[in-house]
């Protein structure tokens, strides 16, 4: 079977680029792909790890006759590198991104563009506290949905291009209007990663900090986890959504004023509603998922603290044929075990490995 492209350039091989990178290597999706960026070591290293054939310092080099090229740069940076690169470019190429804010980059990228130069918005729903190549993952976009947000002025040609690239690194298909896609994102994803820096500031700056940030558990370390983030990449995206950030932001803030003013008042009935309704939209999202997954079929299942007890769990379903969609080691107790989270994409698969495992002795329960 013949590669998807001939030749793919990715300018900024880190975290993402990196991994769309792997991902395209591994699966032959591309005759050759060649990296660019700024920093020569870590172009090094992208060649290291198998995220690209070869590289180039200077991005023209980099996308002379590329019939892919991805823009994998901070967003305050993708209209910069398209301008240095479009004369560089040859007739008929596609232009894609993977930034996290679109309305701005995809009209005015539209507007650069000469004719037989496309640019299709993308956006892939994966990520991680890491940055920089050596965090990069070829199973980074595996279910993962990718959002793309092609315009009237879209191409049908770029935009079938960049849903084959889509499909052969494993993710899935999202198409979304880029202002409809900027709210959404400012709501699920830039609002979070606002309060959660919010919230370890505002533990932080406390005369007593030093005595309570020790004793953070659970709660404290999964609420504010994102906050781990590159924050040269999530100031650019805040600034570059700062509108429909703002109006999240107004929307939090009234919600957050309704239950201070019942706590206030004494209002108990209130709150335990508002903290139902909370608990119930919650309980009805995925337990992890990689963007918009479908909800997965999980269990959880205790093991003992020993040298191969989750292998022996996973060879367990691996020899009655199910496949695992996910996994999560829980709590850890050394000496005792502890207890794993597995998910499965169909209830039957649940069904089977709580029986099966049930069956081998294990403490296990549906969730």
């Amino acid at each position: 079977m013949s590669p998807e492209f001939n030749r793919v350039a990715i300018v900024g091989v880190g975290l993402i680029g990196g991994s769309l990178g792997m991902a395209i290597c591994a699966r032959g999706l591309a005759r050759e792909v060649v990296g660019t960026g700024s920093r020569l070591e870590n172009l090094r290293l992208a060649v290291e790890m198998g995220a690209v054939h070869y590289f180039k310092e200077k991005p023209a080099d980099g996308v002379a006759g590329a019939d892919l090229v991805i823009i994998a740069t901070p967003v305050s940076v993708t209209i910069p590198v398209l301008k240095e690169i479009l004369p560089h470019l040859s007739p008929g190429s596609v232009i894609t991104d993977v930034g996290s804010v679109k309305a701005g980059i995809v009209y005015q990228a539209e507007e650069l563009v000469c004719s037989g130069i496309s640019f299709v918005g993308g956006h892939p729903m994966a990520g991680s506290e890491r940055s920089g190549v050596a965090g990069a993952d070829p199973y980074l976009f595996e279910n993962a949905y990718y959002l793309i947000t092609p315009t009237a002025r879209t191409g049908a040609h770029a935009l079938e291009a960049v849903k084959r690239l889509v499909a052969g690194i494993g993710a899935k298909v999202i198409e979304m209007d880029p202002d409809r896609h900027d709210l959404a994102v400012a709501a699920v994803s830039h609002l979070p990663h606002f309060l959660a820096a919010v919230l370890v500031n505002t533990i932080s700056q406390m005369p007593e900090s030093n005595e309570i940030l020790p004793l953070a558990a659970g709660g404290f370390r999964d609420t504010t986890r994102i906050a781990a983030g590159n924050p040269a990449m999530w100031r650019d995206i805040f600034m570059a959504n700062r509108e429909r950030l703002l109006h999240m932001i107004r929307r939090f803030r009234t919600e957050l004023d309704l239950f201070e003013s019942a706590i206030a008042h004494d209002q108990t009935g209130y709150v335990l509603s508002k903290l139902e309704e909370a608990r119930r939209v919650r309980s009805g999202l995925p337990a992890r998922s990689k963007g918009y997954l479908p909800c997965l079929f999980e269990i959880v299942a205790a093991i003992p603290d020993q040298p191969g007890a989750l292998a022996r769990l996973t060879a367990h379903l691996a020899g009655a044929g199910i496949n695992i969609t996910d996994i999560e080691i829980l709590r850890v107790r050394e000496g005792e075990g502890g207890t794993v989270r597995v998910g499965f994409a169909t209830e039957s698969e649940q069904e089977g490995s709580y029986r099966l495992l049930k069956e081998k002795g294990y403490t296990v329960r549906k969730r």
